[in-house]
């Protein structure tokens, strides 16, 4: 295990291959509602992937809801999801009770797919089997060009340069 995050400031290790600007995104699989859907990423708009390990946390709903204000009008240009562990239901609670409309949710609790595809499951401690807070950008022809690995994963993101990448 090389790569590390830590969450209030103890090391987590991360399980998986790291991703890199330029790579081609991995396929992946995940709960859209109650149906499973597997995401290509290809002949489509740009995306971006805000990766949290829980929408009932502070951190993670403030992440959700900038991206979300600061993508509403460009949602024609630009898919947005939100990607976690957290079951269909609870997002779909999260999201009424936040009026979040234009971000779409992305549930790795069934398959995991995302989470090790991407290089993201921490495994270790209790949070173990959480993804890290990550943001990810991928072109039209489904290329990483923006990624950011939250150091601490207490922390935000910084969203201007993710969404400078757009």
């Amino acid at each position: 295990m090389g790569r590390t995050v830590t969450f209030k400031n103890e090391a987590k290790n991360l399980a998986g291959t790291e991703i890199k600007v330029g790579d081609k995104a991995p396929d992946f699989s995940c709960l859209i509602g109650l149906d499973v859907n597997t995401l290509a990423h290809t002949g489509a708009k740009p995306k971006l992937f805000s990766v949290v390990p829980s929408l009932d946390t502070g951190v993670c709903s403030m992440q959700t809801k900038k991206f979300e204000s600061e993508l509403a009008d460009v949602n024609d240009k630009v898919s947005t999801y939100t990607v976690s562990l957290d079951l269909p239901f609870a997002q779909k609670r999260f999201c009424g009770a936040e009026g979040i409309e234009n971000v779409e949710n992305l549930s790795d609790f069934k398959t995991g797919s995302f989470g090790k595809d991407y290089g993201l499951e921490i495994v270790d401690s209790v949070l173990a089997g959480l993804h890290s807070r990550v943001v990810i950008v991928l072109d039209e022809n489904g290329n990483i060009i923006y990624e950011e690995q939250v150091p601490e994963i207490a922390d935000e993101p910084n969203y201007e340069a993710a969404l400078a990448s757009l």
